[in-house]
């Protein structure tokens, strides 16, 4: 067994290794150990947030995400007849200190991957070490793993404490939670990439039509993909439906499941038909989450990002609260030199404040300004927009999202 003063930190996504280059910056040691047998660049597009891009920028990386992505300039909310329902300034434009990026993920990730062993060293991540258990101590915890894949048992880590950070399906969340349940309530999404002729301005964030009709975000994530000029778009398609089957992470989409709705969608700024049937893989997903929980640090042994707040993957806020979390916790490990009292800190600092993201996500989605003018003009073509309801209502109503999800101008500037 390796005995340690190191934190274990059970998970390598972007919760994890954001973590673990906090905890380097303030001198703490640590190591990652991640289910995959390696690291490598896997998914689609993800959108940073201002005040993901600030903790970004805090470990350093910042200027790389924005060099590796595409600055957004615009966030535009159409009807699903195409017709453009409302626009508005985003990142730098709208007066936040940082900008707002579109990346792939996989290349978010290996952006982090490759800061935490440039600074760390080569072994900050063990690959390949799948969580079985975990058991704590007046000094400590035992952390037990198991090869992955294979199965085989490996040698227990002793450590300093344990951060699950290890997503939605978290094995330690469910020690702790054992009767936990995804909760899923009818909406499926597909997701995809095509390269293509940029859109609009070329970074423009798009939210076309809404969850009761068929709704499609659309947005860049890599700039003259080809050398010819076109970028790679990516795309997610939902829809909320009376349906008890939920998409399966482990398929990939299927194009009959969900054409049907945008095959009629060409407008004359955006054949959306044709860039869905162009993708260059098209991967499926539930949207799903978990009830908020009041509790989340146990001893020497806490959770993190998904494995503490998982949210519906809407209006790129997940991602951004993980990277919080990361730097919050870190303080408070430094700050307080009692382990359990400096976990107990941190889930004072985050608990409530994600639990309410996480309702917030669930009865006010980002497309509900798509969602009211259909409920106003009712599912067609409108003819003057400001006899339903006038742009000032429409940016009041964004405003007000902003503030009530946590990232308003003030509540970024805040920190």
């Amino acid at each position: 067994m390796t005995n340690s003063n190191e934190i274990a930190i059970i998970g390598g996504g972007i919760c994890g290794l954001a973590l673990a280059l906090n905890l380097h910056r303030l001198g703490i040691s640590c190591r990652v150990y991640e289910r995959a047998p390696e690291i490598k660049e896997l998914g689609v597009g993800i959108t940073v947030l201002p005040h993901a891009m600030r903790e970004f920028t805090a470990l350093g990386v910042g200027d790389e995400v924005l060099k590796t992505g595409i600055e957004n300039v615009e966030s535009c909310f159409f009807n699903r007849f195409g017709q453009l329902i409302y626009k508005e300034p985003r990142g730098k434009l709208a007066g936040y200190e940082y900008p707002e990026v579109g990346i792939h993920r996989g290349r978010l990730h290996l952006i982090l991957y490759r800061a935490v062993l440039d600074r760390l060293g080569p072994n900050a991540v063990v690959t390949g070490r799948e969580c079985v258990s975990v058991e704590q101590d007046s000094g400590g915890v035992t952390v037990a793993f198991r090869e992955f894949p294979g199965g085989a048992a490996l040698p227990p880590v002793r450590a300093a404490a344990a951060i699950a950070c290890d997503g939605i399906n978290s094995a330690i969340r469910k020690t702790f939670y054992p009767g936990d349940e995804i909760k899923f309530a009818g909406i499926n999404t597909w997701r995809g990439v095509t390269r293509r002729k940029p859109i609009l301005t070329g970074k423009s964030y798009m939210r076309v039509g809404s969850i009761l009709t068929g709704k499609i975000v659309i947005y860049p994530i890599i700039d003259n993909v080809d050398g010819e000029g076109n970028q790679l778009i990516n795309w997610m398609a939902e829809i909320k439906q009376e349906t008890r089957a939920k998409n399966d992470w482990n398929q990939p989409g299927n194009l009959e499941s969900f054409f049907h709705i945008y095959k009629d969608w060409t407008f004359d700024w955006l054949d959306v038909a044709g860039m869905i049937r162009s993708a260059d893989q098209i991967l499926e997903y539930p949207m799903v989450d978990k009830d908020p929980v009041s509790q989340w640090s146990f001893g020497r042994v806490t959770l993190a990002g998904d494995a503490a707040h998982p949210m519906y993957p809407r209006g790129s806020n997940g991602s951004a609260q993980a990277m919080i979390d990361a730097r919050t916790l870190a303080d408070c490990l430094k700050q307080e030199g009692d382990v359990p009292k400096a976990l107990k800190a941190y889930e004072a600092a985050r608990c409530e404040t994600t639990a309410k993201i996480v309702r917030t996500n669930r009865e006010s989605p980002p497309d509900f300004i798509n969602i009211k003018v259909e409920e106003l003009v009712g599912d067609k073509p409108f003819g003057n927009l400001d006899d339903y309801i006038t742009q000032d209502e429409l940016r009041a109503l964004s405003e007000n999202y902003k503030k009530i999800a946590g990232f308003s101008v003030a509540d970024v500037t805040r920190r």
